[in-house]
């Protein structure tokens, strides 16, 4: 049996992966409208690329400007820490709804690929 087959059949036997097989999970939710609090998501997303690393930049650019390198070792680190913040945050508003869609729909494909035709009975019986 190999690798992956044998990673299938244990996967089968989780709750998450016998529900997203049963009820034949899919992607559809991606082509709804999404809601005022994904695209905020989204925004805040993109703005933390806009404060991250060019925000660092910019205070490395003045730290040398001024001759004052404290400018960029501590504007640095804290601009790319509010910036990684901003980042979780959208993640958080955006990302969660439709990373447990994506996860379920990917955890059927696994396991209609590598399990085959008896995902189900291998998942009911617990068999390797």
């Amino acid at each position: 049996m190999g690798f992956m087959r044998t990673i299938a059949h244990k996967i089968a036997r989780t709750d998450f992966a016998r529900a997203a097989v049963e009820e034949n999970a899919d992607l559809s939710l991606f082509m709804e409208k999404p809601s005022a609090r994904i695209i905020f998501g989204i925004v805040l997303i993109g703005f933390s690329y806009i404060i991250g690393w060019p925000a660092v930049a910019f205070f490395g650019f003045l730290s040398v400007y001024f001759s004052q390198p404290l400018i960029f070792i501590v504007g640095g680190p804290a601009i790319y820490g509010i910036s990684h913040l901003v980042f979780i945050l959208g993640i958080y508003l955006a990302g969660a709804q439709y990373t447990y869609v994506f996860f379920r729909w990917a955890a059927r494909r696994f396991m209609e690929k590598y399990s085959g035709d008896d995902v189900e009975k291998r998942s009911d019986e617990g068999v390797p």
